[in-house]
This record gives structure tokens, C-alpha cells and sequence, in this order.
């Protein structure tokens, strides 16, 4: 781990016990919504990468075989406790996006939401999610992407040179592009608010 990865993983430990209530109201405008229309697509052996506080934990189907990873330990924590007062049976530990501890072909679905933009590395974490996920398996994302207006866009980059080096979160990225260059089939697609918030499943082939 690097003295960055060190500085931002710190940054997220300090945030945990506060972090769903300064994001309530981004939760309930632009990333609730997309939680349940990726979660009710998992089936069989489900891998949550960057699983966070767990707030797509509800919405999961009853039945999967669930494993999660986050990097912070103080988010792990908050994201047992949910799972613990959700009666959800989880395997939850920490990893990382970039270097997943799992055996290739090793998942039926798997899913990161709201993650990708803070990664240090979004094309080698794209990789691993499809490293770990089985051969016609589904791949879930939801992320804040480069909007479809030009004005939008422009004031996105203009935050990225101050967001990526003090927070590593990044606003004009579109993960969907590396998926498709991958070969994986899209089945759902949603694009709203200007563009601004994405959901894909894509298929393995």
C-alpha cells in the first residue's frame, strides 16, 4: 500500500460514523434508486466489491451466497452491524478493488456501486471484478459518471483537478466503455440526471 492509499484509507475510517448522514440527501436524489434495480439481479455466489456501509444490503434477494469486501475496517464494521440487524448472513472482510483475494471464475454475480470513482486504479479494479466472475456471469455497476452535457462535463473535469489528488474521487470516467471493450453483453442500462448517474448489468461471455 502506498503513503496515498495509507492517507485516503485513513480519510474513510474517519468518515464512517457520519457518512450516511452527510450523504442523505445525495442518497435519496441521485444513488438510491439505482441500489434496488442492480441488487434484485443477483443470483447464486454474490460479491459485493467496496461494499462500504452496506446500503445496498436490503435490497439484495433472499437466497444468495453473499461475500463483501471494503477496504476501510470502520465501514466494514458499520456494514456487519447492518447485516447483523438485517438477519442478512454474510461473509464480509476486508479487501481491496485493485487485488482481490478470490480464485478466478470464483462468482455468479458481482457488484460495486458508487465505488469505481474513488479507486486508484478503475481499469485494473474492472479487471478483477471480471477476473473473479464466472464465465456468463453478471456484472452489476452503478457509478456518477461524465455527464452528457458539455457544460456539466466542463465543470467535472475542472473538480477532478482538485478531487483526485485530495480524495482520489474521480467525476468524468465512464467504466462502462472498458466493459463493452471487454466483450461483455449489456442487458439493462440506465443513464439519468443529465447523464449524470449510470447502471449497467453486463453479461460475461
Amino acid at each position: 500500500m502506498t503513503s496515498r492509499d495509507d492517507r485516503l484509507q485513513r480519510s474513510w475510517d474517519r468518515r464512517a460514523g457520519t457518512y450516511e448522514a452527510r450523504m442523505s440527501a445525495a442518497e435519496k436524489r441521485w444513488f438510491g434508486a439505482a441500489r434496488p434495480w442492480l441488487c434484485h439481479r443477483a443470483t447464486g455466489r454474490t460479491l459485493e466489491v467496496a461494499l462500504g456501509t452496506g446500503l445496498n444490503l436490503p435490497h439484495y434477494p433472499a437466497g444468495i451466497d453473499f461475500t463483501g469486501v471494503e477496504w476501510s475496517r470502520s465501514m466494514l464494521a458499520v456494514a456487519a452491524r447492518r447485516a447483523a440487524d438485517l438477519g442478512f448472513v454474510a461473509d464480509l472482510r476486508r479487501g481491496d478493488a485493485r487485488d482481490l483475494p478470490f480464485d478466478d471464475a470464483s462468482f455468479d454475480t458481482v457488484v460495486m456501486t458508487f465505488s469505481l470513482c474513488g479507486v486508484g486504479d478503475e481499469k485494473r479494479s474492472i479487471d478483477e471484478l471480471a477476473r473473479v466472475l464466472r464465465p456468463g456471469g453478471l456484472l452489476l455497476l452503478a457509478d456518477h459518471v461524465e455527464s452528457t452535457s458539455r457544460v456539466v462535463r466542463w465543470l467535472q473535469r475542472l473538480a477532478d483537478l482538485v478531487s483526485v489528488p485530495l480524495q482520489g474521487e474521480r467525476y468524468c470516467h465512464r467504466p462502462l466503455r472498458q466493459v463493452e471493450a471487454m466483450g461483455f453483453t449489456v442487458e439493462g442500462h440506465v443513464r439519468r440526471n443529465r447523464g449524470l448517474i449510470e447502471q449497467v448489468a453486463a453479461r460475461r461471455p
